[in-house]
């Protein structure tokens, strides 16, 4: 079966389709004939796609829609008009069947699907599915019942039930589908998973709704192998892509063991997302020597009362204690703060922000609105009159603003975080301090002169040289 993975999404600074990667090497694995179109690099997307088509026959088309929105609220951002566009031009140059995927895509699923006429979808990964259902096209089988699948019935989309896989099982990852080496000359960075899904409840994320809600691991060597060969094409700085590395905290010891033992550590430079608790100082002594140079925890909230209504099983403490382990260990730390949620006050802000400045962390991001997707314990407890709900532009993305702060919630954190260059803000008045990542022209130019890593720490690099 000739199958063709479409990557969509062309934001600046690039993210390299690591989906796509993996997913191309497990039908690559299965007997299929795979290629990657990647329209990132295109100058005229439609041009190349026709280009692609005139030269290539194709039996099934598989399309990733990475993120269906910014996730930011003061821009609006929403990445579905061009995606169906895209789907529509795929559609002129092909009759083979197309089948959407991808995070953004598995968070709303059937919206997607409804928006840009593809003939079907993957809800969840797609490395155990699409090389079946390529088997199934093939010989003529069915395959509308297989796991995760996304199908148009009678009624209207029908969703099967997913199935996850073990992922000891996938083939090792070459990490030749992309030109990985491109990505980092201008991208900066790497991603690479240890593990999916994510077991905990809070009401805004929608990683359990995407990746599931049941946490499983990579074996810690083919961890290592696929670090290895991203360094043999001289990328040395990477970021997981897990929801939180340290869950649980055994695995993220057995990855870092694993990288100590193989000597990489002395030659990586690794960034990761982290949840606050669990996180032992023991842990931040293993991560560094493995070559962890930053990390990011999701605090969202010091205020006890927001935490709990986050559903975040963090408290103060356990933020102050990571924070200091870490600095313990050279490793650079940046806390995510996030504001807007129900109940939020001027107080909760307040404090919030001070006790962040006080926690030693050498950056601190702050969103205010809360992204609510469809699925999660926060867009099931909105009604559509909720006074809190907002769409700052016609067709884009909901989010959640708490009523009681929304008026002036730009100007208390303004005058919360005062001069304090720590911060990082969402805040269309101050473009410097912004750090959201797409089409962000002062972190494109930095990677392009040469800064690599996490975003965050590129910004943090770039005021330190002021």
């Amino acid at each position: 079966m000739r199958v063709v993975l479409v990557n969509t999404n062309r934001i600046e600074p690039p993210i390299g389709p690591i989906a796509l990667d993996y997913l191309a090497e497990s039908l690559n694995a299965s007997g299929h004939q795979t290629r990657v179109l990647d329209l990132c690099w295109a100058d005229d997307w439609s041009a190349a796609v026709d280009a692609f088509f005139r030269r290539e026959e194709v039996d099934l088309i598989g399309v990733t829609l990475r993120n269906t929105d910014d996730c930011a609220y003061t821009s609006g951002c929403s990445f579905l008009g061009v995606f169906s566009e895209m789907i529509s031009a795929l559609r002129r140059a092909s009759g083979a069947p197309i089948v959407a995927g991808g995070v953004g895509f598995s968070v709303i699923p059937e919206e997607v699907l409804d928006l840009c006429g593809a003939d079907a979808g993957v809800w969840g990964e797609g490395e155990f599915v699409l090389p079946r259902m390529a088997a199934a096209l093939e010989t003529g089988e069915e395959w509308r019942d297989l796991p995760g699948f996304v199908w148009r019935a009678e009624e209207g989309w029908r969703r099967n039930p997913p199935e996850q896989g073990d992922l000891a099982s996938l083939p090792v990852m070459s990490r030749r589908w992309i030109d990985n080496r491109r990505y980092f000359r201008r991208g900066g960075q790497a991603g690479i998973e240890t593990k999916r899904g994510c077991d905990r409840g809070c009401i805004y994320c929608a990683d359990p709704v995407a990746k599931g809600r049941r946490i499983r691991l990579r074996p810690p060597e083919a961890v290592a192998e696929e670090l290895e060969r991203l360094l043999e094409e001289e990328i040395d700085h990477v970021h997981t892509c897990d929801s939180e590395f340290n869950l649980p905290p055994e695995h993220a010891e057995a990855v870092s063991r694993e990288l100590i033992r193989r000597g990489l550590g002395e030659r990586l430079r690794w960034y990761a997302y982290c949840a606050p608790k669990p996180f032992p100082p023991e842990l931040a002594g293993l991560m560094r020597r493995a070559g962890c140079v930053g990390i990011n925890f999701g605090v969202d909230s010091f205020d006890v009362r927001m935490l709990r209504v986050l559903r975040r099983d963090h408290g103060p403490e356990d933020v102050m204690s990571a924070v200091r382990a870490c600095r313990e260990q050279g490793i650079t730390v940046m806390l995510d703060l996030l504001f807007g949620a129900p109940g939020e006050s001027a107080e909760s802000i307040r404090a919030t922000v001070e006790a962040a400045r006080r926690s030693g962390a050498q950056r601190i991001g702050v969103a205010a609105g809360v992204r609510v997707y469809p699925g999660t314990p926060l867009g099931h407890r909105l009604g559509r009159d909720d006074p809190g709900l907002r769409v700052v532009s016609a067709g884009g993305p909901l989010f959640h603003l708490e009523p009681g702060i929304a008026e002036d919630v730009f100007g208390l954190i303004d005058e919360a975080i005062g001069d304090d260059d720590r911060f990082l803000f969402f805040d269309p008045s101050r473009p410097a301090q912004n750090y959201n990542y797409n089409a962000n022209q002062r972190l494109t130019e930095a990677i392009g002169s040469g800064h690599r890593g996490a975003y965050w720490d590129v910004l943090r690099r770039l005021d330190e040289e002021r």
